[in-house]
């Protein structure tokens, strides 16, 4: 094998691949990156649950293939000066020089290394930025205990030209939809994707200007497998078993009160005042006409107090929020104006942005738990 390369399209391709490496790997081989050298390169990278392969130009001089610590090239591509990199096998061994720079990696048997999994057939696609920006308002909400790996997820619901994304770890949920274009009219799907995989994959995406997702049907090609392609790069994911939890019953349909605030002094203040909140301590919010006053700290410890100006439909209300939930909501809303609708001070509420037009219904809901209130 032998073949030349841009320094940065290398350093590019190999740290993007790099970040599916397992970082335990089961066995030794896994720690590896594939290197394809052909009509382009390809770079690969999996872990039984995980794949991710990039393509890139290449002047190759000598096809061939061969498996290194993806580590190790990560490290080393990251540090090269800024010279063409040349790369050629030598026995056991990979020989990487870029200006006076050489380095020797040794290999690993590429015969034991496992084949990527199948891509899924094509279910549609979206733009990469849209895309990005839809799992990040909804991976926030997701758990983070893998005991309960089902609240680990983001659902994905497939309608027609709807994509319904959806995630919650009980405390909170998070609800976005965007429309895309499907391969077929009638397409319909439901999948279970691990969020952070998801959320890690949808950032990396953005070099196209769309991302196609391929979804496998029951029993076909791909089954149990969601995979994502664009701007060269194609990643693949085992979906999570489990039944989501039915969370469109958990969104009121009707409210008692709304209240709209400045997003970004809201913000602010809730930074400022949460930072006498002990741990596991709430903000309390008192709205009343005209303003919303924040509290957080009690009479035996450090107290802080703010009042913001406020627009409020309906009774006074006082309700609390577990201020970093509340901060994770405001900060995804993507609107200059929080609109938050509220029942009562111990149902949920529920955060979003004002829609551009009045009466039409906002794209992203972020649904919060109140905390109880003693006394």
């Amino acid at each position: 094998m032998k073949f030349r390369i841009d320094r940065d399209a290398l350093a590019d391709a190999v740290a993007w691949t790099a970040r599916s490496l397992p970082v335990r790997p089961p066995v030794p081989v896994l720690a590896g990156m594939h290197i394809e050298a052909g009509d382009r390169l390809r770079l690969s990278a999996f872990d039984y649950e995980v794949s991710a392969q990039v393509a890139t130009d290449i002047d190759v001089e000598d096809p061939g293939t061969a498996l290194v610590s993806g580590r190790l090239l990560s490290e080393i591509c990251r540090s090269l000066p800024p010279h063409p990199v040349e790369m050629t096998t030598d026995g056991a061994k990979v020989m990487l020089t870029c200006g006076s720079a050489k380095f020797t990696l040794l290999t690993m048997p590429v015969e034991d290394y496992p084949s990527l999994p199948e891509m899924p057939p094509a279910a549609g696609s979206v733009g990469s930025d849209e895309f990005a920006a839809a799992v990040g308002q909804v991976a926030i909400a997701a758990g983070r205990d893998d005991t309960i790996p089902m609240l680990t997820g983001v659902r994905v619901e497939i309608e027609g030209e709807t994509v319904t994304l959806a995630s919650t770890d009980r405390y909170r949920l998070a609800v976005r939809e965007m429309h895309w274009k499907p391969e077929r009219p009638d397409f319909s799907a439901v999948a279970l994707v691990p969020a952070k995989t998801l959320a890690d994959t949808a950032k990396s995406l953005t070099s196209g200007a769309e991302v196609s997702i391929a979804l496998g049907g029951a029993g076909g090609p791909g089954d149990g497998m969601i995979g994502f392609t664009g701007g060269g790069r194609r990643t693949t994911s085992r979906l999570l078993d489990g039944d989501f939890v039915k969370y469109r019953s958990l969104l009121p349909s009707e409210y008692a009160g709304l209240a709209e605030i400045q997003t970004g002094p809201f913000i602010e203040a809730v930074k400022r005042v949460s930072l006498v909140a002990e741990r596991n301590t709430p903000v309390r919010l008192s709205f009343s006409q005209g303003e919303v006053v924040l509290e957080a700290g009690t009479g035996d410890e450090a107290q802080a107090v703010e009042a913001l100006e406020a627009t409020l439909e309906g009774e006074d209300i006082n309700i609390a929020f577990n201020p970093g939930f509340l901060l994770d909501g405001l900060s995804a809303i993507g609107s200059d104006t929080a609109r938050l609708s509220f029942t009562t001070p111990t149902k949920p509420a529920v955060l979003t942005g004002k829609p551009p037009e009045e009466g039409a219904n906002p794209n992203y809901r972020y649904l919060i738990m109140p905390v109880r209130l003693s006394g």
